[in-house]
């Protein structure tokens, strides 16, 4: 018998879920079964943080400098990459403070979602965060250790590790290259299976909330639907037709036409890697990029580009934090924005990864990793939704640095005065 669609399964888990916890109500035995498997799930997720992430980035980071024949246009494609990435996460932000998802009725929502932390104790850890910390982040691009900050999940200091594995003779990177491509790979695998227990994952951790609050644990979780679509809606209808018209000087219009196929795609898939042959194909055939560009823009967004990925951990962040009542301050949530930025580039093109760069973000502001399990009843249609603005986003970089390299006939148009050859 074959199973239904992944996303199918986490649907039908959570009816079980909703219907066991009315059925069964707070009943020890039945409270003690949910812990045991949401916990089991959220283990298999704390497994993945530093090796996935580890190898991903050092992987890509290595991928894009080895490129050099290719350099000055790849700093536009890296530029590209980096300055939608943080608008992107500056609009989860703005709709996330403005919606405020996680207080209801003038009341964090801790309490109708089930949260068990204390919060006198979270809020201990969280308010020493301030200008200090944001310091303590550029110091912690030069770790006094490196492979003690890896094994603590910082993955900073491993940027500066990744861009001088690149920079190693052929015969070196080649090796280092393979190491930690292979490494990538394992996780990707163990990332396949745990991700397989999503639906027995979201069981364990809806089920309690249901028998303890009933159905007002899904109005704080509808809000923040609301804010991450809202704000996804205002990077692919505003923030990046706007690149495309004032700086590619090409029509979103065309644009959007030649990109549906690949983003429903996308969308169905809930994976950027899966996409790639379809966003190629729809560029190449339909959009007039050329072969040269795609294949260099293309692959690196793959793994770098990840718009909607970083505004969703954002949201998502300070959603947790507004639940449960800590009042957290720009230096605090520029962390959290820096963050988003830097784990999405290492957040692999597998669905609901972002679950994992999710729990890194928690550890780095104190929060604890329970409030994963706020976000997991939702992920999958929210996972969705931004894989396609990514897939966007990189079709959108691509026709930028096609433009900007002097190419014509992308979408019809004729080349730009201004080139970068």
């Amino acid at each position: 018998m074959r199973l239904p669609a992944l996303h199918w399964q986490i649907v039908i888990a959570l009816a079980l879920a909703a219907g066991a916890g009315f059925w069964f109500g707070d009943v020890a035995g039945f409270i003690t079964f949910c812990d045991f498997v949401g916990k089991f799930f959220l283990n298999g997720l704390k497994l993945l943080v530093v090796p996935l992430v580890l190898s991903a980035m050092i992987a890509g980071i290595g991928a894009i400098t080895q490129t050099k024949a290719l350099g000055r246009y790849g700093l536009v494609t890296l530029g590209f990459y980096v300055g939608t990435g943080f608008i992107a996460i500056l609009t989860g932000l703005l709709m996330v403070n403005l919606l405020q998802p996680g207080i209801i009725g003038g009341k964090p929502a801790g309490p109708l979602l089930g949260l068990d932390s204390d919060v006198g104790d979270v809020m201990s850890t969280v308010q020493g965060k301030g200008a200090g910390d944001l310091l303590d982040v550029l110091l912690r691009l030069v770790p006094e250790n490196l492979f003690a900050a890896a094994a603590a999940g910082d993955m900073l200091g491993l940027v500066l590790f990744g861009y001088f594995v690149s920079r190693l003779p052929s015969g070196l990177h080649k090796t280092q290259r393979e190491f930690w491509q292979g490494l990538y790979e394992i996780m990707i695998s163990i990332a396949n299976v745990i991700m397989r227990l999503a639906p027995l994952g979201v069981f364990g951790l809806v089920a309690p909330i249901i028998a303890k609050t009933g159905w007002s644990a899904f109005k704080p979780l509808a809000w923040f639907c609301v804010a991450v679509l809202g704000a996804l809606t205002i990077h692919v209808t505003v923030t990046l037709p706007l690149v495309l018209r004032f700086v590619a000087r090409v029509s979103p219009i065309k644009h959007f036409r030649t990109m549906g196929p690949a983003m429903l795609t996308a969308f169905s898939t809930s994976s950027s890697a899966a996409s790639l042959p379809v966003t190629i194909d729809r560029l190449e055939k339909h959009g007039g990029v050329s072969q040269r560009i795609t294949g260099f823009v293309l692959p690196i967004g793959a793994n770098v580009n990840t718009d909607g990925t970083a505004l969703y951990e954002c949201a998502a962040a300070m959603f947790i934090a507004q639940a449960y009542g800590l009042p957290l301050d720009l230096p605090t949530q520029f962390i959290i924005v820096l963050a988003a930025l830097l784990t999405s580039v290492g957040v692999a093109g597998i669905p609901s990864a972002s679950l994992v760069a999710i729990a890194l973000i928690l550890g780095s502001i104190g929060l604890p990793l329970e409030g994963v399990g706020l976000v997991l009843a939702v992920d999958r249609i929210l996972d969705m939704c931004r894989t396609a603005v990514n897939v966007f986003g990189d079709s959108c970089a691509t026709v930028v640095v096609a433009r900007l390299n002097g190419e014509g006939g992308v979408h019809g148009e004729p080349a730009l005065g201004s080139s970068l050859k």
